[in-house]
């Protein structure tokens, strides 16, 4: 959001100020003030104006300016009404120079995960891709994954939703049923990285038809939920743990569902049948089996029945 368009309604939260006022506060002309009146109006905040001056009466309920008004994060925000995928836009932008921009969607008509997997993206819920640019060696960008799970795991949590996270990155509900599907992209070379994009579906205000019969949604779970506001609690929370990387790991195993049950895994090589005894940095999981520890750096796990 730009920079003076922030401070009118950074001003205007506090309660009601006159154009002069905030003119003065913020070191412009009282015309210029007017204009980001006018500019946030069309945005979808409403503004009334009386004999007091101005006065913030509500916010839009998601986009890029409801989002950025919350957002504590350095990141913009380019948000589509509909989108084909925000992580294919993301990687659009990265290709481009881009950094710490979020793509933001309210619907993605070819949403898709891992191994091209389709992923369901009606309209109401939250997509979302981060474009990063972190120092990292490519062998240490699986923390961002988890990052991204954490962050949307406490985030779900604040909101009342008993939510867990499945090895990597699938953020579940407390009965097992998928709620968040976390898609890492990047570009660079042997020794370092160009470009992350983490992208982030949240099935939101979706109803559970919406969705598989393997998954849920949060009106499901807890009603709809404010989604710029959970949008602002994801990004901030992820640009605190990728700021420090040493605090990912203590946090994902805390809304860990993964380990101490009984799982198997499939990689591109073979299956993995054990118990999930511990997940290493920068995201490997250790699954002792009948012939000793294995370690998984990447594959699709499920949870199995104890043997």
């Amino acid at each position: 959001m730009q920079e003076t368009r922030r401070g009118v309604l950074s001003a205007l939260a506090d309660g009601p100020m006159s154009g002069p006022e905030l003119a003065d506060d913020l070191g412009v002309s009282r015309a210029a003030i007017w204009k980001h009146v006018e500019a946030l109006r069309e945005a979808g905040f409403e503004i009334d104006s009386d004999d007091g001056g101005y006065r913030l009466v509500s916010v839009p309920e998601f986009g890029a300016e409801a989002v950025e008004f919350c957002l504590e994060a350095p990141f913009s925000v380019e948000y589509h009404d509909s989108i084909a995928s925000t992580n294919d836009r993301a990687r659009e932008l990265a290709d481009a120079g881009a950094t710490d921009v979020v793509v933001l969607a309210d619907e993605q008509t070819g949403g898709r995960g891992r191994l091209d997997r389709r992923w369901a993206s009606p309209s109401g819920g939250i997509w979302f891709s981060v474009v990063c640019r972190p120092a990292l060696p490519p062998a240490h960008v699986p923390i961002y994954t988890l990052a991204a799970a954490v962050a949307t795991a406490e985030a779900l949590r604040s909101v009342g939703v008993d939510a867990g996270i499945k090895w990597p990155n699938d953020v579940l509900s407390g009965e097992g049923r998928k709620l968040v599907g976390i898609l890492t992209e990047m570009e660079g070379e042997a020794d370092r990285v160009s470009w992350v994009v983490v992208g982030i579906g949240i099935n939101a205000n979706v109803d559970a038809g919406a969705v598989p019969r393997t998954a849920t949604t949060l009106r499901a779970e807890v009603g709809d939920v404010e989604r710029a506001a959970l949008t602002c609690d994801v990004l901030d929370r992820f640009d605190e743990l990728r700021a420090d990387p040493d605090s990912v790991l203590p946090r994902w195993r805390s809304l860990s569902l993964t380990l101490g049950r009984r799982v198997r895994v499939e990689t591109p090589v073979e299956t993995i049948v054990g118990e999930a005894v511990a997940v290493e940095h920068p995201g490997t999981l250790v699954v002792q089996t009948d012939t000793g520890e294995r370690r998984v750096s990447a594959g699709d796990c499920e949870h199995l029945r104890p043997a």
